[in-house]
């Protein structure tokens, strides 16, 4: 049964890479290269070779590129992390290489606008790379330089992508244009942000905490008229000195309102605060998967 599974499992996450890998290629061959933005990265970098290359008459593809460059790479990590991140991580650089050089004949330029190019080029290759991620992979480049540097040097992950992104711009600034690279920032932020959404999936739900002398009658209606779980803990004000209670329950967003009004209903001077949460699993949630 586990066998089973772990196969389905599988196949899902390779599934993502896959997709995510073609809108990956087609944000950069549709919105990204021909406008001449290198939005970071190895694909940034290899943009930029590309367009030196076309200037004296050589087709250097992007694709290619990256896909050794890649390669060169994964003798840095080769001997470390497990197989199946390895083996995902080659699917995914394999697949995005291939299918940058296979994607670029087959579709259109989509617009001369070069915000548009980079809203919809960051967009969809946002999307796609975070797709890649959701199936526990990634298209290769500064991801395995990131990992390599943190081992071996202790710098952040996020700090290595600053430093890479800031060399691809500042350097396409100088073959294509200052213009060109601030439209890049701005895919490169774009870029981010809906990678982050596509892997984190929408913030539906929410943590409360409430501090309250009613917290008995509080909870009573959390569990029965909410019909949602709730858990005490001690809690301490530390100016005053006093002990009591304090609730805490995990809950969707579209509960969040009747939650205040039970709280206003038991005791209106209570203590509430609520923060965002990206997932929940658990009874009354999501199964963890493995």
């Amino acid at each position: 049964m586990a066998s089973g599974f772990s196969w389905r499992r599988s196949v899902v996450d390779i599934t993502y890479i896959v997709v995510g890998c073609i809108l990956f290629a087609v944000g950069i061959d549709t919105f990204l290269i021909p406008n001449g933005l290198a939005a970071g990265g190895i694909s940034g970098a290899a943009t930029i070779t590309s367009h030196l290359a076309a200037l004296n008459g050589i087709a250097l593809p992007v694709g290619i590129q990256t896909i050794c460059v890649n390669i060169l790479l994964m003798l840095l990590i080769a001997r470390s992390g497990d197989k199946r991140y390895l083996i995902r991580v080659i699917i995914g650089f394999l697949a995005s290489g291939v299918l940058i050089d296979m994607v670029d004949p087959l579709v259109p330029k989509m617009t001369d606008d070069m915000l548009l190019a980079s809203i919809w080029g960051g967009a969809t290759c946002g999307a796609g790379i975070g797709l890649v991620m959701r199936g526990g992979g990634n298209t290769g480049g500064t991801d395995i330089i990131a990992q390599y540097i943190q081992r071996h040097a202790g710098v952040p992950v996020g700090t290595t992508f600053i430093i890479s992104d800031f060399i691809v711009i500042a350097i396409s600034a100088l073959v294509f244009s200052p213009r060109n690279a601030l439209y890049a920032l701005v895919a490169i932020f774009i870029s981010g942000r809906v990678c982050d959404a596509v892997v984190d999936g929408p913030r539906t739900m929410r943590a409360a905490y409430i501090i309250s002398d009613e917290h008995a009658a509080i909870a009573q209606s959390i569990m029965y008229d909410l019909n949602r779980g709730c858990t005490e803990l001690q809690a301490r004000g530390v100016w005053s000195g006093n002990e009591r209670p304090m609730l805490m329950c995990v809950l969707g967003r579209a509960e969040t309102a009747r939650l205040k009004e039970i709280v206003a209903e038991c005791d209106p001077e209570a203590i509430i605060f609520i923060s965002e949460m990206h997932e929940a699993f658990g009874e009354g949630f999501k199964r963890i998967e493995r």
